[in-house]
């Protein structure tokens, strides 16, 4: 009985994905004019469909009332700081109404280019993977055109959201248009957050699935997931461009277009790896709202292990509550494990500095962003290294043109799993750092180089072969 009810439950979901697969790629779509150039992606067609409260009855009401006001909230990013609607524009036909909305009069402060991408875009994929889901939102890895790999999300019909609203209110075509809502949000604030480290929109396609009228399925950038274990055994160079990226990002959402924007739901899967960079990928969960207050008491923070009050304003607005709340978070869940350890000794006690001052919340975003980037300067400037003793305790014997193909040995961390592959700022450190390993007898300069332009060599414990190569050159310690 137990096998039986465990099959049961697995076809369930199985069902559930595949149907959200399905309402991805396989239902004929229809290719929507894009926006004009001053609008934005639009809401899910026919929104605001929501009766009168007064003639339905309370589960509906209930239900309407949600979809009112996340609507609500989609408009506010969409209106936010544009003037009024400009005079004079033709009217919408009835097939762009219902794509469009309310959003017909929108000022040239919005101005947004077309989406790169659509419907035809999706019809012929190859490669489709599924990434994972949440609460609201399924994500596919696809291949388009053989060539691009993105990103496809759409409101998962097996997920948690679409679920609770149907137990709720038997009413799937309203549940999916209340989840739709929050990809709708997350459109425009990918459009609106324009920064190397949020991820970028290519497009979004409309189509009609489940009996349900133009779904909506977004493409996005792809991006590796942020596992934190993997990032743990990486090199020193690399966890602080992680930290780098994000500090950058949140001084970006400090100072937004938009306002102060804050990740309501701040956690590593929120974000993936670009070519090395960090990026916010989930954004339904962000929000502009600054809270108000009327005393310090009422800008309350509460953490799991800290809680903090921040002043209230002479404008009746807690200070810098979104600013603080996001790097908060970035301290507890990233520089706590990524940014001091194996870093180099003489920037440990900046690093941990810090670590402090935004885990006491000493600092807000600028001062954490400008002491970073000093970190950086002296990285890639060597300067780091002028306050250490460099005196070779061996001699080494150059061979140009040369490499030792074999006779590595193991260090963490490491850029490669079965060597000891590390960065250098010069010949001298590379020396420095061979002395400093008993098992190390020689070591290769290659001619590839790390983000911050620093040289990669591998360290070998022996030099019993070394055989010809034209970008290499090997240093062998001849005394100890």
């Amino acid at each position: 009985m137990r096998r039986r009810k465990t099959a049961v439950a697995a076809g369930c979901c199985l069902a559930f994905l595949l149907g959200t697969l399905l309402n991805l790629l396989f239902i004929p779509g229809s290719e929507h004019p894009p926006p004009p150039r001053d609008e934005v992606p639009p809401s899910p067609p026919g929104a605001p469909l929501y009766p009168p409260e007064e003639e339905i009855g309370g589960g509906q009401a209930a239900l309407a009332r949600q979809i009112r006001e996340r609507y609500e909230e989609v408009l506010r990013y969409r209106q936010h700081r544009a003037a009024a609607a400009a005079a004079g524009r033709r009217p919408l036909r009835p097939r762009e109404r219902r794509l469009m909305d309310l959003w017909a009069g929108a000022s040239a402060e919005l101005s947004l280019e077309p989406p790169l991408l659509g419907c035809r875009d999706i019809r012929d994929v190859s490669g489709v993977q599924y990434l994972g889901s949440g609460y609201t939102k399924a994500v596919y890895k696809a291949v388009l055109n053989r060539t691009l790999a993105v990103a496809l999300k759409a409101v998962d019909f097996g997920g948690h959201d679409i679920a609770h609203c149907v137990r709720q209110f038997s009413a799937l075509g309203d549940c999916y248009r209340l989840a739709a809502y929050k990809i709708v949000k997350e459109m425009i604030l990918l459009q609106r957050l324009r920064h190397t480290n949020v991820l970028q929109l290519y497009g979004y396609c409309y189509q009609d699935s489940n009996d349900i009228p133009d779904t909506l399925t977004t493409i996005t950038e792809l991006g590796s997931p942020l596992e934190m274990i993997q990032l743990l055994q990486t090199s020193w160079e690399d966890r602080f461009r992680i930290c780098l990226s994000l500090v950058r990002l949140l001084h970006y959402l400090a100072h937004s277009p938009l306002g102060s924007v804050t990740l309501l739901d701040f956690r590593p899967r929120q974000f993936v790896i670009v070519d090395g960079e960090l990026k916010v990928t989930d954004l339904d969960d962000a929000s502009i709202e600054e809270s108000s207050c009327t005393s310090n008491s009422d800008c309350f923070m509460e953490f799991p292990a800290r809680n903090f009050t921040l002043p209230c304003s002479v404008e009746g607005r807690c200070q810098s509550m979104n600013e603080k709340r996001n790097l908060y978070n970035a301290y507890r869940f990233f520089f706590t494990y990524l940014l001091p350890h194996s870093a180099p000794s003489s920037l440990r006690p900046l690093l941990d500095k810090i670590v402090n001052a935004t885990g006491e919340l000493h600092w807000g975003i600028d001062e954490t962003a400008a002491q970073l980037e000093r970190v950086l300067n002296l990285y890639k400037s060597g300067e780091y290294l002028q306050n250490t003793t460099r005196m070779p305790k061996a001699e080494y014997r150059r061979v140009p043109e040369a490499f030792i193909p074999d006779e590595n040995y193991r260090c963490w961390p490491s850029y490669h799993h079965k060597g000891c592959l590390l960065s250098v700022f010069d010949v001298n450190e590379a020396i420095e750092i061979c002395d400093s390993y008993s098992q190390c007898k020689a070591f290769v300069l290659t001619n590839q180089t790390t983000w911050t332009g620093r040289q990669l060599v591998f360290f070998k414990m022996a030099s019993n072969h070394i055989v010809p190569d034209p970008d290499k050159i090997t240093y062998v310690k001849v005394t100890d």
